[in-house]
């Protein structure tokens, strides 16, 4: 049994928030917008995690 780790797509540096009130989460990375997070959407079409995960810089 594998177990998948879960990406909070709100630490990475390509989530953004759209203006789009049908599709407010957003991927700069993969470019794409959706309804839920951005990682569980390329996660259901996949099958695969996001690869594409880079925090977030921490402010000084």
């Amino acid at each position: 049994m594998t177990q998948t780790v879960r990406i909070n797509c709100m630490k990475c540096r390509h989530f953004y928030v759209t203006w789009d009130p049908k599709f407010p989460k957003g991927c700069k990375a993969y470019g794409f917008k959706t309804q839920g997070l951005p990682s569980q959407t390329v996660l259901a079409s996949s099958g695969k995690p996001c690869y594409q995960f880079e925090e977030k810089p921490t402010k000084p």
